[in-house]
């Protein structure tokens, strides 16, 4: 994508994403991207750049991570012709799983995936809305990369400068919309 396309689409885009101040907590601005979702042309327009940055990676499939990376990683799928595999917080997946456990700023956290949808030779991109600690995309990239799969990268709509996402996912190949 051009420079000239990349800051027309930044411009499109970010109308679309609502900022709600303290939330879920105090110092806390809340990206929603609910108004984006919500228009069909804005939300179309993101999962095409979204995969687009990918497109000639011969991914083969798209890992959505709870909740609203499930909504991006469907479309995104489509689009690259690649299967979707939904990346859950525990308990929520009813066959035999791999799990990974994770620290968060204040406490523990785990994800699960079943252990049998990747293994090796699967070409893999993991797709989701925010990309801010860090803590939530490094963990699923681990757990994809415990079933021998090949990690091709992240796709995300925003990344938050600010926080420390960008860098604990330095060694990665993360593509983001979107930057705050």
């Amino acid at each position: 994508m051009t420079t000239a396309a990349r800051v027309e689409l930044d411009q499109f885009l970010r109308p679309f994403i609502r900022e709600i101040p303290n939330f879920p907590k105090p110092g806390i601005d809340f990206k929603d991207i609910t108004p984006l979702l919500a228009d069909a042309r804005a939300f179309r327009r993101a999962t095409e750049a979204m995969a687009a940055a990918f497109a000639g990676d011969r991914i083969s499939h798209v890992v959505g991570v709870e909740s609203r990376g499930f909504i991006l990683a469907g479309p995104i799928a489509q689009q690259l012709g690649a299967g979707f595999i939904p990346v859950r917080k525990p308990g929520k997946l009813p066959h035999t799983v791999e799990r990974v456990d994770y620290t968060l700023e204040y406490g523990t956290d785990a994800l699960e995936m079943h252990r049998d949808t990747l293994q090796w030779g699967h070409r893999v991109l993991v797709v989701d809305d925010v990309l801010a600690t860090g803590g939530t995309a490094k963990a699923t990239c681990d757990l994809i990369e415990m079933t021998g799969a090949e990690l091709i990268g992240c796709s995300v709509l925003i990344a938050l400068a600010e926080l420390p996402g960008l860098t604990v996912m330095r060694h990665r190949r993360v593509h983001s919309l979107l930057r705050y």
